[in-house]
């Protein structure tokens, strides 16, 4: 894959219906805490990496939606997975090692059923 040094990073932004519930599950359960923002649009912060929530009202005019991914890539998976298991986000058999795709993966849904994946390349 090339390299564009123009490129900073990518920032998803994920539906919710309840901006402050999310905050403190984020907080939680991944260790990402409050940056910016107010209850319609804030964003979260851990290390370099940084998840947008913006609010929705699940009606047919402003649906939620649901069902977004995010991939978060490291360089190794076991600190991640320690942690995550700690903080009772996963379960111990949620490790996928030596994938068909060449990963260690695990992922984790939150209360929005929006999937994140914590992804080591092998």
């Amino acid at each position: 894959m090339a390299h564009n040094p123009n490129i900073k990073g990518i920032e998803p932004v994920l539906p919710t219906t309840d901006i402050g519930r999310d905050l403190s599950w984020y907080e939680q359960y991944t260790g990402f805490t409050y940056a910016f923002g107010d209850h319609m649009y804030t964003g979260m912060v851990r290390d370099q990496l940084c998840i947008h929530l913006q609010w929705h009202a699940d009606t047919p005019e402003d649906p939620l939606l649901g069902g977004s991914v995010v991939k978060i890539f490291v360089k190794d998976i076991q600190p991640w997975y320690e942690e995550f298991l700690e903080r009772n986000t996963i379960n111990e058999d949620s490790l996928r090692k030596n994938t068909p795709w060449g990963t260690h993966e695990f992922g984790f849904f939150d209360l929005n059923k929006n999937a994140l994946f914590i992804v080591q390349d092998l």
